[in-house]
């Protein structure tokens, strides 16, 4: 007997080789009697930028795709290129999720169900706080409408591009006024927080250092890390050393790419088997 159908999944994205999503998808696809393949369309491999986005998408509705994830840079620049936008991610603002049906494509964010997910997975019914959340692009609004779910009572949103974060505020704020507000001094909106969200790609491979100064951290505070690539990224690595409660970019991982695999198969992923395989695929040193 032929055995099961072939299926094909894309991630888009630049410097992706040390994605673990593939692993995560291939492997649940399999417990499920479906033979998935996870393709990285690297733009840092194959030398394209968001200008070349139309016909990289073109791929996907020619080439037997079911559908991509969409990553860092492009999860802002692929929202109007699309067919459709599910409400919600038209909502955030950005798209890491398309699907590919009769050549259409349709976006969605996973990363804010992801990250409420992830929270209540670690955190259960805690609230947030005040939150400082460092990065205002395609991460950065997912999280932010995330956190407005989850309850924070106040967001200060900072970001390299000024003009991104008051964008980032006012969106956020429309939701619930006078709960977010855009900021440029680290320093003081970290002492007045219950907690902070690194969604800037500081720390990931390729893009070493700090987000912020660690001596700004301090104990009784949470953090939430969104770079899983390594896991342990110097920000975790300096959270954990000064006491406080960490939610690395692991749990993000996993979870957004649960509500993913839903989306590209419309079956329920083993979230237990995500979890082990990452675990598999990391060592202490890269995460990879």
């Amino acid at each position: 007997m032929p055995g099961p159908e072939r299926v094909l999944i894309g991630l888009i994205g630049a410097g992706i080789q040390a994605s673990r999503s593939p692993d995560l998808h291939e492997a649940a696809g399999a417990a499920i009697g479906r033979r998935l393949f996870y393709h990285l369309i690297d733009a840092q491999q194959f030398g394209f930028g968001v200008q070349d986005l139309p016909r990289v998408l073109d791929g996907l509705r020619w080439g037997g795709f079911i559908g991509a994830n969409v990553t860092h840079p492009f999860k802002e620049a692929v929202v109007p290129l699309l067919d459709e936008v599910d409400p919600v991610a038209a909502a955030v603002g950005a798209v890491n999720t398309v699907i590919c049906r009769d050549r259409r494509l349709r976006g969605y964010n996973t990363d804010m169900a992801g990250f409420v997910d992830a929270w209540q997975e670690l955190f259960g019914e805690r609230l947030p706080g005040s939150v400082v959340l460092l990065g205002a692009g395609g991460a950065g609004r997912a999280i932010g409408h995330a956190l407005v779910r989850l309850g924070a009572s106040r967001l200060t949103v900072l970001d390299i591009e000024a003009g991104r974060a008051v964008a980032l505020a006012q969106a956020l704020d429309r939701q619930v006024p006078a709960r977010a507000c855009a900021a440029d001094e680290m320093a003081a909106a970290l002492a007045a927080a219950d907690g902070a969200v690194n969604c800037t790609p500081i720390g990931m491979h390729g893009h070493p250092g700090l987000p912020l100064p660690a001596g700004l951290l301090r104990a009784g505070m949470w953090l939430a890390e969104a770079v899983y690539t390594p896991i342990e990224t110097a920000l975790v690595v300096a959270a954990r050393r000064a006491g406080l409660a960490v939610m690395t970019g692991e749990r993000l991982c996993i979870h957004q790419a649960a509500v993913a695999f839903r989306l590209f198969l419309d079956a329920e992923p083993d979230v237990t088997l995500m979890r082990q395989v990452m675990a598999s695929r990391s060592s202490p040193d890269d995460g990879a």
